[in-house]
């Protein structure tokens, strides 16, 4: 079973691929900037949600996790694109970080 990384690996990939004809700092920035539009559809789907656009989408919690699941994979393929060997580790070693806080109020 492919883990959450291998998917990102592939799908990188695939997106680099599409991508060839931009310089790979630009597709770094533009890959950055979809974590963005990815995370400010989930606020839309949200703000829809409790009926606070005026658009009449009707969006349901499930949505919103998928733009936020949508965010994630973003992130993640961002991070893979400014260092496809290291992105695992770094990305390991920032949650271990992150989390501390929660680790340590769960040991108490």
């Amino acid at each position: 079973m492919d883990t959450l990384w291998d998917n990102i690996e592939k799908l990188s990939a695939v997106c680099r691929a599409a991508g060839a004809h931009l310089p790979d700092e630009e597709l770094k920035a533009l890959q950055i900037g979809k974590v963005a539009e990815e995370a400010d559809e989930a606020v839309h789907a949200l703000h829809s949600l409790k009926g606070l656009t005026t658009c009449g989408d009707a969006h349901t919690w499930s949505e919103v996790q998928n733009d936020l699941v949508g965010a994630v994979i973003a992130a993640l393929l961002a991070m893979h694109y400014i260092d496809p060997t290291g992105a695992r580790a770094t990305f390991d070693d920032i949650l271990h970080r992150r989390t501390r806080r929660g680790r340590e109020a769960a040991a108490v």
